[in-house]
């Protein structure tokens, strides 16, 4: 699994942006794909993650509702979508893989692949 989160950039409080992750290990199909942030001086937060077939998803209290997973394995491609964005939500995103579902914890995640910031305006 070798992954590269894209798609941050600069947004209005209230917008939206797609985040991609790309695996170009072509192996990220057999385990769950889950999405981190990092504010400066904060630990790691639990985003959202999906199952190995995308069938099924979970998402840390802060985003739900607002924010939504998906994954495309024929593109090997993990995505988040988020709506509604608020200046709270300003960090490095990154994306991870996990061969326990329904974990939250940042060190049941590997292979992290190189961020991307999402910087929300107010």
């Amino acid at each position: 699994v070798q992954l590269q989160a894209s798609g941050g950039g600069l947004v209005q409080a209230g917008g939206s942006l797609r985040l991609s992750c790309a695996d170009s290990g072509r192996t990220s199909n057999i385990y769950v794909m889950g999405w981190f942030r990092q504010a400066p001086g904060k630990e790691r937060e639990f985003v959202a993650a999906i199952s190995y077939s995308g069938a099924t998803t979970y998402y840390g209290d802060s985003v739900k509702g607002r924010f939504a997973i998906s994954r495309d394995n024929a593109k090997n491609t993990v995505y988040l979508q988020m709506n509604s964005l608020k200046p709270e939500d300003t960090a490095v995103y990154y994306c991870a893989a996990a061969t326990k579902y329904g974990s939250r914890a940042a060190t049941d995640f590997g292979s992290w692949g190189q961020g991307t910031q999402v910087t929300v305006s107010s």
